[in-house]
């Protein structure tokens, strides 16, 4: 600045010349140094939801990577935090107070029994804007998993054929963990992925517990937008029962051709879903 101030030149006329020219330069330079500024009267774009993930029984968080780095990539901030599995109740009250710590606007995704979770957690609450449900339960007040699971679920068996009980003791009582016999585990829980990915999940399981089939309570569905993503070959929670659930909910329902783990076998899909229900409410 002193450089240009003395290169000034004497005449008053050539000196307030000079000086607009001065003005203009500096001006021209601290846009430049601020690439962040928008042009005039093109507005800031809308900040992105934060994407939360909620997992089911038999599962945990890591099922969602491959839909974490296409969310990521995309530009969203993710996170997906344990799903205790323990109760209804309790695991909803837990995923709540996630959601507390949260700030702004937040889409909330669930598979399987994470389902039933979102649908108790979101009630009342502002901050979530939309919710997704993946290969999952959509209950009703007064509902429970194991009656929407349905017949035709592959959990419908005899407990002692598809469960090993921890305790062995039985009968089982609520807090009883449930894992998946290896045998489910495959043909029923992760059909459409590769043995061998498959035989790693089955070894790593979270077990589920009765205490989960407690009846639901007020369903944030009433009051926020839902998508519902159903794999035609789900066996776990069956594409009819499923869609019944979701009919019922007002849910806005896609279909692809997957299993019950259709997050991790085709998370391409997965996240367009979740990204299409981020626009839609932003």
């Amino acid at each position: 600045m002193t450089r240009l101030t003395a290169a000034l030149p004497r005449s008053p006329r050539r000196r307030l010349a000079a000086a607009a020219a001065v003005a203009v330069l500096l001006t021209g330079l601290a846009v430049v140094r601020a690439p962040g500024t928008l042009a005039h009267g093109s507005g800031s774009a809308p900040a992105k939801p934060t994407v939360v993930l909620v997992h089911g029984d038999w599962a945990d968080a890591s099922g969602w990577s491959g839909v974490i780095a296409r969310l990521q990539d995309d530009g969203y901030t993710v996170v997906a935090p344990p799903n205790p599995l323990r109760s209804l109740s309790g695991d909803a009250a837990y995923i709540r107070t996630y959601l507390d710590t949260l700030t702004g606007p937040i889409v909330l995704v669930a598979h399987s029994y994470g389902g039933a979770v979102i649908t108790n957690a979101a009630t009342g609450d502002p901050n979530v804007r939309a919710l997704v449900y993946v290969d999952a339960f959509i209950p009703d007040q007064g509902q429970n998993t194991l009656d929407l699971a349905g017949p035709d679920s592959a959990l419908s068996a005899d407990p002692t054929t598809i469960f090993n009980f921890v305790p062995a003791t039985l009968p089982p009582t609520p807090s009883t963990d449930l894992y998946l016999k290896t045998s489910t585990f495959l043909k029923d829980f992760a059909n459409g992925l590769p043995e061998s990915e498959a035989r790693i999940l089955a070894a790593t399981q979270r077990p589920a517990t009765l205490a989960q089939a407690e009846p639901s309570g007020v369903p944030a569905w009433r009051t926020i937008p839902s998508w519902a993503l159903i794999g035609t070959q789900d066996h776990i929670i069956p594409p009819a029962a499923e869609q019944g659930m979701a009919e019922h909910a007002g849910a806005t329902i896609s279909y692809f051709n997957a299993g019950h783990l259709g997050l991790i076998s085709d998370p391409k899909t997965v996240t367009r879903l979740i990204e299409r229900a981020a626009k839609a409410t932003g």
